[in-house]
Order: C-alpha cells, then structure tokens, then sequence
C-alpha cells in the first residue's frame, strides 16, 4: 500500500510518508463504503487538526494513538448512521484479525530461516491451479 500515516503521540497529530514499512495494514473501508475512498484523505486531515488531538491532551494511557484511530473510524461510521465501536469491538473486529495473521507469517518465517530453507515464488501458471 502506499500512503501517509497519521499518528498521534505527545508531540500532537504526525503525518509520515515513510517510516512505517514495519506496520500492519488494517483496511478500514468495507466494501459498502467504497465511495469515502476519495474523501479519506481529507476527512481524515479536517479530524486531525481537532482540539482533541492537541499536544497538552495527549495521555499515554487514556487519550493516545489508539484513541485517535478509534475516533476516527466511529466519526465515519456515525457519519453513516452507524453505531460507534467500543474499543473492545475495534480491536476485535479490526485489529485481533490482522496481527493473529502477521504473528502466523513471523512464527512460519522465523521457523524457516533458521533452517536450510528459502522460499521460490511459484510459476504463473502453477499460481492460478
């Protein structure tokens, strides 16, 4: 994917081209939403400039990074007429799903390269078998 992250920390609201190749990527747009894909970009910039998202309310425990993504994605949903999300209900529905899926990958990877074994994509034709 490429883009820019959003994150916010005790510095306030950063936004990053590079530095972020390490993350996982959690879609946040379901398919019946489809047509926010050209405003995200800038519902996304009008959210972060907030009063809520300022240096001083930054609190390490309460009012994080974590915050910010969960306020972001219940201001769209809301804006679609959609219940917010509980934190508990965010990081199961969007979060658990994807690093369950990325900590598999590590484990087989980890297991793999301290073994005599390298990884050969397979021919086109092979792939679509």
């Amino acid at each position: 994917f490429a883009g820019v992250v959003y994150h916010y920390d005790q510095e306030g609201v950063h936004r990053a081209g590079s530095g972020w190749e390490q993350c996982i990527c959690v879609p946040l747009v379901q398919p019946d939403m489809w047509e926010l894909l050209p405003q995200w970009d800038s519902l996304l910039e009008e959210f972060s400039v907030e009063e809520a998202w300022l240096p001083h309310r930054y609190q390490e425990q309460q009012h994080n990074c974590y915050t910010f993504a969960l306020a972001f994605v219940n201001r769209v949903r809301q804006g679609r007429g959609r219940a917010a999300l509980s934190k508990a209900q965010f990081t199961e529905s969007f979060l658990l799903p994807r690093t369950t899926e990325a900590s598999r990958y590590l484990t087989v990877h980890q297991q793999l390269a301290h073994r005599d074994f390298y990884i050969v994509p397979l021919a086109e034709e092979q792939q679509e078998q």
